[in-house]
């Protein structure tokens, strides 16, 4: 019969836990979304936005007009597409 001690005691186990891979994968039938946002500012960001555009040199072309008409340096840029999932083999 145990004793009381080695009833209470800890048990040690080991798991072992497998890797799923996925390969994402940018889909060709829809288009990317850029957006920019201007966080110039002492107090607070200017928070001119850019709105989405599908093109980065549309991107480029607004912060320069931005940047030219009020001297603002700093955008926050977000890139968005659409990915597809394939699912790979358990390792």
């Amino acid at each position: 019969m145990p004793d009381a001690t080695s009833a209470n005691a800890p048990t040690r186990r080991r798991y072992r836990f497998r890797e799923y891979h996925v390969t994402a994968v940018v889909d060709p039938m829809t288009l990317p979304t850029f957006e920019a946002v201007c966080v110039t500012g002492e107090d607070r960001d200017c928070g001119a936005t850019s709105g989405e555009l599908h093109a980065e040199e549309e991107l480029t072309r607004w912060i320069a007009d931005h940047c030219a008409a009020t001297g603002h340096a700093f955008y926050h840029r977000t890139a968005r597409a659409i990915l597809r999932a394939e699912p790979g083999a358990w390792q």
